[in-house]
């Protein structure tokens, strides 16, 4: 898992499919599913720690667009 797609893709498995219209928000959505996806133990830490990462990568650059 390396982009912001194969996280889509992980929640999709799980029948989680996320738009809200605005990037930065569909970010934060996705970042508390796969929360509850780990809380709930349907994925492994190591799963849960590279999705939170790139989550939070993802989540930073949409920060930075908006300030400009």
């Amino acid at each position: 898992m390396e982009s912001l797609y194969d996280v889509q893709q992980l929640l999709k498995r799980f029948g989680i499919i996320i738009y809200v219209g605005k990037r930065v928000y569909d970010i934060e959505l996705m970042s508390q599913e796969i929360k509850n996806l780990y809380d709930s133990h349907l994925i492994e830490q190591q799963t849960y720690l590279k999705a939170w990462a790139i989550l939070k990568r993802e989540h930073q650059i949409e920060l930075s667009r908006e300030d400009l």
